[in-house]
Parts: structure tokens; sequence; C-alpha cells
């Protein structure tokens, strides 16, 4: 077997307590939160003289999560440009399956969000969108209508 499931996405923030409220508001759990630091974490991610502090958040079903780091030492890098579009190569949003993408939206929104694009209906099937939160983080959100 090569892999047993995707354990996490881990996300590089400024505001750690801003992208966590966002993603508690979502509906995530927080897991738990503490410093990283430690040759073993310099060994992994290559960097050395690192201080961060994590964060780990999960779905309620338990079965996705989302970890957040924010780092003391070394400084982290904004890369360009800030708001990329979705075109833009490499990881760009993480999506949700959600009961009321209209209440999610309006909820998030009192976090900073905003849409991306518009809310769309594929067929009968879904209502989609894109919302930017804390930081230019690209949630996408999917309501299954049927």
């Amino acid at each position: 077997m090569a892999i047993q499931r995707m354990d996490n996405v881990l996300i590089v923030v400024e505001d750690l307590d801003a992208v966590i409220s966002f993603f508690v508001e979502l509906g995530m759990e927080l897991e738990g939160r503490g410093p990283v630091e430690g040759r073993w974490v310099e060994r992994v991610i290559g960097i050395d003289d690192v201080r961060q502090e994590i964060a780990m958040l999960r779905t309620p079903d338990g079965h996705s999560k989302i970890e957040l780091a924010m780092f003391h030492t070394p400084t982290a890098i904004r890369p360009e440009p800030k708001d990329a579009p979705a075109n833009t190569l490499g990881i760009r949003r993480v999506m949700f399956a959600v009961d009321d993408v209209e209440d999610v939206v309006a909820r998030l929104r009192a976090h900073g969000a905003e849409l991306v694009g518009e809310l769309a209906q594929y067929e009968e099937l879904y209502k989609l969108c894109y919302v930017r939160g804390p930081e230019g983080i690209i949630v996408g959100l999917a309501e299954q209508l049927t």
C-alpha cells in the first residue's frame, strides 16, 4: 500500500489567532496549539534555527486536518502577488462540504472573508463559491443540493 490517508494540509500564517478564529467559525475544531522548535524540525523542513508556533484544527468528522504554522524565526516569506488568482501555480484552495453555503459565507464575512467570484449553482447538484479569508487564504465551499 502506498499511503494510508491524507493527514493534513499546512498553511503558514502571520496572525495565528485570526486564522484559527476563521477556521473555528467555519466549523473546524482546535485540536491543539503550541511551540515547535529544535533540531528534529530543522532536519525535517530543511531550515536552521526554526522557532514556530503551530495549531492543528480538525473537521467535525475527524478525518481531515489543517495545520497552521506561524514562524517566529526565520521570518516567513510572502509570495507574490499577495492575493494570487485561481490560475496561479501551487496549492490555491482547500474545499469544504457545508450544510448551508449562504449561512457559512455570512458568518465568515464577520472574520474578514470576501467572495473571490460569485456564489454559483452547478446544475441541480451543488451551490459553490470561493472565499478569501485572513492572509489571503482561499477556501472553497460546496453545498450538495441532492
